[in-house]
């Protein structure tokens, strides 16, 4: 009984129809904003052993989930990392910016090395973590929980500017890092079997770690551009693997030749 009265004050927004819109328009924002952080996770988990793959998905985005619903707890320390606290350049430089500018930079030398390491075949000496074995369990959960640090701090910035209320915003989160475990086996999935679209994918990462170092610059980039961006691209492939499976198949029946008559 106590509980529920609790609560109660914090779920007073379900009469409230312009609070459902709030919550509604807020879980598809955290769940694109979620996009970019999904990908990484897709490419960094098949660095792994096929075995431990799934697992470190299901680890990696758990733990995500625990560190943002702990953000959301502090939450009137994340808004104040808003606040200036010193300037150079003619730009007011917060946590923030530091955060965006730290999570970009990680996220541009993470892609430039796997980048290289595709094209050049004979190099081995470096993989995403420097080493020539391949990468660890816990080495590719520390960098998902690393770099969702930064995506979080932003989403949940983005949220406290959507609405008031503490509740949606856990709801919101919830769902979207739901939604981001669902997707996370098959797209990872999708990028085994098609090795060139993971060329496209780190290309993604590379221009997001370009974005989150303008952001932090105080060169705000409109998230439409890049996913809009990232939309024409991903079309564009698409085709191109179309009239590849295409090609195969004319030239598989044109080998076997014309049905013969028993």
């Amino acid at each position: 009984m106590q509980l529920v009265e609790f609560l109660a004050p914090h779920f007073a927004f379900v009469s409230d129809p312009t609070a459902w819109v709030a919550l509604l328009t807020l879980i598809v924002l955290e769940v694109v904003l979620g996009i970019d952080n999904l990908i990484f996770i897709s490419i960094l988990t098949n660095k792994l052993p096929v075995a431990q793959r799934a697992r470190a998905r299901r680890l990696g985005i758990s733990a995500a989930l625990v560190m943002r619903l702990i953000l959301l707890a502090t939450i009137s320390i994340i808004v104040q990392l808003t606040t200036p606290i010193f300037t150079a350049f003619g730009h007011g430089f917060s946590w923030r910016d530091l955060i965006l500018i730290a999570g970009g930079l990680f996220l541009v030398w993470k892609a430039t090395k796997e980048i290289h390491h595709t094209v050049d075949l004979d190099d081995h000496q470096d993989t995403m973590m420097g080493e020539t074995l391949q990468l660890s369990l816990a080495g590719a959960i520390f960098q998902i929980l690393l770099l969702d640090l930064v995506f979080s701090i932003d989403s949940i910035i983005t949220a406290v500017g959507m609405t008031d209320e503490i509740a949606i915003m856990y709801i919101a989160v919830i769902v979207a890092v739901s939604v981001m475990m669902l997707a996370a086996g098959p797209l990872a999935d999708f990028f085994a079997k098609n090795p060139s679209i993971v060329m496209l994918a780190l290309g993604f990462l590379l221009m997001i770690g370009m974005t989150l170092i303008a952001d932090g610059m105080g060169y705000h980039v409109p998230k439409g551009y890049i996913y809009a961006a990232m939309g024409f691209s991903a079309l564009v492939e698409g085709l191109n693997m179309l009239a590849r499976r295409r090609k195969k198949a004319k030239a598989a029946a044109t080998e076997d030749g014309p049905p013969r008559l028993t």
